[in-house]
Parts: structure tokens; C-alpha cells; sequence
């Protein structure tokens, strides 16, 4: 799997590209005929030791679905990082922000 090519898009839009998943498999693995989980499992763990973070977390297996590919180390990179912290511990029944869904309370349904 070489990604540097996705690694320069990103560093050249300011941290940030929108990509297809087709994309992103022709690669991750132009031979294969469809994503995997453990494939995706696998382009997010690669994309990882590049410094790059996938929104969504879990990649989805549809050539057809878009994903945000975000440097860590950028403002918008670690805001990301933060809002996952932030969620997990709300899901472990630890709320970090209290009020969190009353000033929000479309975020329940993003959490589940």
C-alpha cells in the first residue's frame, strides 16, 4: 500500500481532501475487487503511520462513499482527536462536557 500520493493531496489542501473510496482502493489494492473490513481495517492503520486520520473512523467498504482524510497534526486534526476523546467517554457513561446534550441535542444520535 503506498498512500504518499493522498499524503501530498492532504498536505497540499491545507490538511484536509475529501476522498472516494474507490480512490482510496486503487492504492490500497487495485487487484482486489471489493473493500473488506479487514482491508479498510488495514488503509486506516497505514493512513495512521502517515499522520493522517479518516473521517469516518471506520472506513466504509462502499466504493461508492466518501471520506475526509484530515492531518493529526493540524488544527482541524486535533480538534477531531479531541471531539473522539470527548465521545468515547460520554459512551463509557463519563461525560467530559456536562450539558453536552442539552446544548446539543442532535449529539445523541451521532454517539450511538
Amino acid at each position: 500500500m503506498d498512500f504518499t500520493v493522498i499524503a501530498h493531496a492532504v498536505e497540499v489542501d491545507h490538511g484536509i481532501k475529501r476522498f472516494s473510496m474507490r480512490f482510496i482502493k486503487r492504492y490500497a489494492a487495485p487487484d482486489r475487487a471489493r473493500l473488506s473490513a479487514d482491508l479498510c481495517e488495514q488503509i486506516t492503520q497505514e493512513l495512521e503511520t502517515l499522520g493522517l486520520i479518516t473521517l469516518p473512523r471506520r472506513l466504509p467498504t462502499s466504493e461508492l462513499e466518501y471520506v475526509f482524510v484530515i492531518q493529526k497534526e493540524s488544527p482541524l486534526g486535533e480538534a477531531v482527536i479531541i471531539a473522539t476523546a470527548v465521545a468515547m467517554m460520554d459512551k463509557l457513561g463519563t461525560p467530559v462536557l456536562p450539558g453536552l446534550h442539552d446544548r446539543f441535542p442532535g449529539v445523541q444520535s451521532h454517539l450511538t
